[in-house]
């Protein structure tokens, strides 16, 4: 009699546990994501794309497929951030201070010689403020997911070497469609001019403008050696990349399938962080190689330039909000002791 009711106890724990996970797995629908973002197949930024896109294969038992578009093969950056907003592409990831365009706090993240390393940025992004400014996003349809990393960004042209800050005077630059972007190099004396990355490569071949700007790892895997001889180690602007979902898509699912999501951006945000800093130490090897002139700035210089760019921080400052800064600028000081 035991041995029967223990042997019925067992089988119906069993049965519950069957159904519990059948619930479960009708939590998760079949659904397949469209992820877009700018840069090509091997970079960081579509190395991470395509880890997030394998865990949530793997979390979702293949339900729910996530596509990869590379290249800005679906529209430059803005054209994007709309259509995630429209609900007609589901996942991209980019320069976090882009979104400035919804959210105007997210200008800080592209303030001029802000982090000095890449360590102090995860802690301020994954801290209150970023978490905070990711909460900014859902009244605009968007959700964040994270923050991942792309580096400090360097200047490259085709006419001379950077020795001096007056040397970038006159260069037509090519700059992200952000306003302070455009505000900085103006300040510096150039010519700056925000276009969509898609055009990028095609403009600096036929001389549209004569540099850009960008981490290492973007100059390498976009070839941008092919058409650009000189490059300078500026490290003007570290940019922490905003991980981010259409809200449409984020209210449509269910409560299972939202922990797939946040669960997979977690463990892709560490993967990609560590195979972007890893590539940023080879890319400017690799940029030698491909036959580019390397340049660095000695201190005094880059003094100057910090000196030259500070009246783009009190501008920006003014329209972002002072106490913004402030939160943010407590949270460096924070991370630095």
């Amino acid at each position: 009699m035991r041995s029967f009711i223990r042997t019925t106890l067992a089988a119906s724990v069993a049965a519950l546990a069957a159904f519990a996970m059948a619930g479960a797995g009708a939590q998760v629908k079949e659904r397949t994501i469209k992820f877009a973002f700018q840069n090509q197949t091997g970079h960081p930024q579509a190395q991470g794309a395509q880890k997030f896109a394998d865990l949530v294969a793997e979390k979702s038992g293949k339900k729910i497929a996530v596509k990869l578009f590379p290249g800005g093969s679906l529209g430059g950056d803005l054209q994007t951030v709309s259509a995630l907003q429209g609900g007609t592409i589901e996942m991209t990831v980019l320069n976090a201070g882009i979104l400035t365009a919804q959210v105007k706090e997210f200008a800080v993240y592209d303030f001029p010689f802000l982090f000095n390393n890449g360590q102090e940025a995860d802690a301020v992004t994954d801290g209150p403020f970023g978490q905070k400014l990711l909460g900014k996003l859902e009244d605009k349809g968007l959700h964040g997911l994270g923050y991942w990393d792309l580096g400090f960004r360097n200047l490259t042209n085709s006419k001379r070497p950077i020795a001096k800050a007056e040397d970038i005077a006159g260069l037509k630059i090519r700059v992200i469609q952000s306003p302070i972007y455009v505000e900085l190099f103006n300040t510096l004396g150039a010519n700056a001019t925000p276009l969509p990355f898609p055009e990028l490569y095609s403009a600096l071949d036929q001389k549209a403008v004569d540099g850009q700007e960008n981490p290492n790892t973007v100059i390498l895997s976009s070839k941008f050696a092919e058409v650009q001889k000189y490059i300078t180690e500026t490290r003007h602007i570290y940019n922490p990349q905003a991980l981010i979902v259409s809200k449409k898509t984020w209210d449509s699912l269910s409560a299972e399938e939202k922990k797939i999501f946040t669960d997979a951006a977690s463990e892709a945000t560490a993967f990609q962080r560590q195979v972007s800093r890893g590539a940023a130490d080879s890319a400017l090897a690799q940029l030698k190689q491909a036959g580019m002139v390397v340049s660095e700035l000695p201190p005094a210089e880059m003094a100057r330039l910090r000196e030259k760019v500070k009246p783009v921080i009190d501008k920006f400052t003014a329209s972002v909000g002072d106490s913004t800064v402030k939160e943010l600028m407590a949270e460096i000081a924070k991370v630095r002791k």
